[in-house]
């Protein structure tokens, strides 16, 4: 009897965790974009936070990514060579406060042996209101973690915590200022989140609003010039026509809008999610290239990141999650886009799932 059940015991295999999907992703990704290996930085974080096997659908409940593993790669214009992902920490289950105190911890535990004493200092500086805040009754997913890295290492590290409007007093003066200047001028605009990241050189913290109903792209225009950025509004509305193939309202739920001071004045993000457009043009990817012909290395820096991460023949539009449009007072319009690689999309065994029910 043991012969007979000893080759059946050979052939099953377990499942993976999650984790090795997402290593192997990374390194790959590393090797192809010529990033140092994240993994010596971030191996701990990734082994608490995918440590389920990989047709666990409960993943897939997650305020980042839904509908998919929490794990979301990102190009961006301004570090075209960076590998840069976001991850919301710990499992699926994890309750909202034990996620905002894990990512601290990573921000703590890099920040200070990479970047050094004054950028922890700096760090804990902007945190506080956010570390030391109970939020029991009021937190929805806690915080991310995201970071980003270069052929020397670690170049980024940047956390999401979660905002209420009556935290607005516990930001840095001018960020204070600013935000209140937003919500006054948009009303519909309402802060959700707050992000603090650190680099070698510098720091920043940006806050990011929800625009409450549809959106008119135009209608960021008397902001806009408020701010000294109304001159760039062309710029961004010319990303925004072609990428979604003329289309300038954007629907409820798929807008948010970030605001940051910078050494050169106010930034702008506008974050479209894509997921959100019920007409997302089937050419997405290909129009989004069109908009930037002009810029041939920046053009060849996307499709580079694509195949790092094998996105380029993607044509789902739930592949690509936000495209991001930034302008400065002296930049003109510059993207960045968050994508959901193929394997960590988890709607066809929540289909399976259900089929079973």
């Amino acid at each position: 009897m043991n012969a007979m059940v000893q080759p059946q015991t050979r052939t099953q295999q377990p499942p993976k965790a999650v984790s090795h999907m997402v290593k192997h992703s990374l390194q790959q990704a590393s090797q192809a974009l010529g990033t140092r290996d994240p993994l010596p930085y971030l191996d701990g974080l990734i082994d608490r936070t995918f440590y389920l096997p990989d047709d666990d659908t409960s993943y897939a409940r997650n305020a980042l990514a839904p509908g998919a593993v929490p794990y979301e790669p990102s190009f961006s214009e301004s570090e075209p060579n960076a590998l840069r992902f976001t991850i919301a920490p710990l499992g699926p289950n994890a309750p909202p406060v034990a996620r905002r105190d894990e990512a601290t911890r990573e921000m703590r535990r890099l920040i200070a042996p990479i970047f050094g004493r004054d950028a922890l200092r700096w760090f804990d500086s902007r945190s506080e209101q956010w570390r030391g805040f109970d939020g029991l009754s009021w937190m929805n997913y806690g915080a991310w973690f995201g970071s980003a890295f270069d052929e020397d290492g670690l170049y980024a590290a940047k956390i999401y915590y979660e905002l209420l409007p009556t935290q607005i007093d516990a930001l840095a003066p001018g960020l204070a200022q600013l935000t209140r200047q937003v919500m006054t001028e948009m009303p519909n605009l309402m802060p959700i989140f707050t992000s603090i990241g650190c680099k070698r050189e510098t720091g920043s913290q940006r806050v990011t609003f929800l625009h409450r109903g549809p959106m008119q792209v135009a209608s960021l225009g008397p902001l806009m010039n408020r701010l000294g950025i109304g001159h760039q509004l062309p710029s961004l509305m010319r990303i925004v026509g072609v990428a979604l193939g003329g289309r300038f309202e954007l629907p409820a739920g798929g807008v948010l809008v970030g605001m940051r001071e910078t050494g050169e004045g106010v930034e702008l993000k506008l974050e479209i999610l894509l997921a959100a457009i019920p007409d997302l043009p089937a050419r997405f990817l290909d129009l989004l290239k069109l908009g930037l012909a002009e810029r041939p290395r920046q053009l060849a820096a996307l499709s580079r990141w694509l195949d790092a991460f094998g996105m380029d023949d993607a044509n789902e539009q739930g592949h690509f999650s936000v495209l991001s449009i930034r302008v400065t007072p002296h930049s003109a319009a510059r993207i960045s886009l968050y994508v959901r690689p193929i394997e960590f999309e988890m709607r066809e065994q929540i289909e399976e799932g259900r089929a079973f029910q």
